[in-house]
């Protein structure tokens, strides 16, 4: 957030502004909730676990992580081969009769199902599995108390619309429909629906052109829940397709208000670099923009890197961006592919160190220990206290099993090792002595970064950025690598990069972890 800034008109001064996106990294798909002051939000978490991160705000600015809604097994049955980019879809939360509903779809195992929790942190209830096809489900309630369940329609990889059924929440069970509701503008994938009663009409508020830069928001409104549905004159009322916006791919969004009545929209962007088609590299993240409404319709955008606040800032506690493992438990932002189990890793084993034990003998497929944090900082250097033991482990920038760059440790040697589709190379070694040492991983502006002797033209250019490694305190990189092939331009799905330790031989432990922005000073 930034304060009233003097050089401001007159009339902005006394105006905060703040910047996007709001919770910068992996955190797509996002759905908001007010309750009284107090904002909640969630956000996809696909074949992460634990699941669907939710968060507190009190200015829908700051936001800080209370936890992960699935933080149990039972919660989140994923296949041990669950596929990158499968698992948690698009989930929606709201606050009805005193209680915190959370409803979802598990594409892997059993489709749609409901949480529900008296408190936002948990605990959250086992699933209510529902008898839904598709993806994308919302809840919303009528003023007799009917529930209404919104999802997108999918039979197999065809799509058929937004569908509308009136469900029994508790038992999971379909009381009425579905039907279909409306099918949007004509472009493809009409998906992500909210349904929102304001005044005298319902609206539905849909994702369509497809989760890439063709991304747009559509709105059509009806007197009931039941239809017939009127699209909105001005659809798709937010969208950057075919713009030179450095924020792209807006879409898949929910509508929230202030306690004064204004309106605001949390939605999903991307923020691609580099060389033309551009690459993005940290997944779709949670933007926040203004609604204003006129005509009964709302109008939104464009999204900004840098907004008009809703109010004066009302920061929560932040959690710090390093990690001692000196707690009893592991933080909530910690995440590892598919599961956890119990006995892979400790912070009791060895107090003051993560203990990591090795559960699968590569990152090239599932069943590895890996234990990471969403990349957060486009520019950013994360570092960690490693001692090997007599194990192989390091430190990995993972978008999924066939791509991802290592800085590894084991037989006395360290190496950076890059995985790009059906290649694994060694790109870099260097002996080491025994015990601890530091393991850093840098990204930053291609841009910043002269041309190396030999490289081909214009490579600086196309990159969106450079990852280097280093070890020690040695300021010369072991290696430095093209981020293009770790972006979802080119490893494909709905994620982006998760930078973690890991341990593919033995036992090994850390002491510490580091990330941050760049441009940071180290030991600040």
């Amino acid at each position: 957030m930034h304060t009233p800034d003097d050089r401001l008109p007159e009339s902005q001064a006394n105006d905060w502004y703040y910047d996007n996106p709001v919770i910068p990294g992996l955190h797509p798909d996002p759905s908001a909730c007010r309750v009284g002051e107090d904002y909640y939000l969630v956000c996809s978490s696909f074949e992460y676990f634990p699941g669907v991160p939710i968060f507190h705000s009190r200015d829908l600015v700051h936001w800080r992580q209370l936890g992960n809604v699935l933080d149990r097994p039972s919660q989140l049955p994923l296949p041990p081969d669950a596929a990158a980019s499968d698992g948690i879809y698009a989930p929606t939360i709201r606050h009805h009769d005193g209680r915190f509903w959370l409803i979802t779809t598990n594409v892997s195992h059993g489709g749609n199902f409901i949480v529900t929790a008296e408190r936002p942190e948990g605990p959250w209830s086992d699933p209510v599995w529902i008898d839904l096809p598709g993806i994308d489900p919302d809840l919303a309630w009528d003023e007799d108390g009917n529930c209404w369940c919104a999802f997108a329609g999918a039979d197999g990889p065809a799509f058929h619309g937004v569908r509308i059924a009136r469900v029994d929440p508790e038992a999971g069970k379909v009381l009425e429909g579905p039907f279909p509701a409306w099918a949007g503008t004509g472009l493809q994938w009409p998906e992500a629906p909210h349904l929102y009663r304001i005044g005298q009409w319902w609206y539905l508020v849909i994702a369509e052109g497809g989760t890439e830069r063709g991304h747009t928001v559509a709105v059509a409104r009806a007197r009931s829940p039941r239809g017939p549905w009127e699209a909105a004159p001005n659809n798709p009322v937010l969208t950057h397709r075919s713009t030179n916006q450095p924020i792209q791919s807006t879409g898949h969004a929910d509508l929230v208000t202030t306690p004064d009545g204004q309106w605001w929209m949390i939605l999903l962007g991307t923020r691609p670099r580099g060389y033309s088609p551009g690459f993005h590299v940290l997944g779709r993240e949670t933007f926040l923009t203004p609604v204003r409404w006129e005509d009964g319709w709302p109008h939104v955008g464009p999204v900004n890197l840098r907004e008009r606040a809703p109010g004066p800032p009302r920061p929560l506690e932040v959690e710090p961006v390093r990690d001692d493992f000196d707690a009893p438990v592991l933080a909530p932002r910690w995440i590892s592919p598919r599961s956890r189990p119990d006995d892979a890793w400790s912070l009791t084993e060895r107090p003051g160190w993560l203990t990591l034990r090795a559960t699968g003998s590569t990152l090239d497929r599932p069943g590895c220990t890996f234990v990471g944090r969403r990349q957060r900082h486009q520019d950013s250097r994360t570092a960690v206290l490693l001692d090997p033991g007599s194990g192989r482990a390091g430190l990995s920038v993972r978008m999924d099993e066939a791509h991802h760059y290592d800085l590894e440790v084991a037989d006395g040697q360290v190496s950076v090792i890059a995985r790009i589709g059906p290649l694994r190379q060694s790109t870099a070694t260097r002996p080491v002595p025994p015990g601890p040492l530091v393991l850093t991983i840098t990204t930053r502006p291609a841009a910043q970064r002269p041309p190396a002797e030999g490289e081909p033209s214009g490579l600086h250019v196309a990159a969106p950025d450079f990852i280097a490694f280093h070890v020690g305190d040695d300021p010369l990189p072991l290696a430095e690598l093209d981020g293009r092939y770790l972006s979802t331009e080119v490893a494909t799905g709905f994620t982006g990069r998760v930078i973690g330790m890991y341990v593919t031989e033995g036992t090994a432990w850390f002491d510490w972890f580091d990330h941050e922005p760049l441009d940071v000073p180290r030991g600040s």
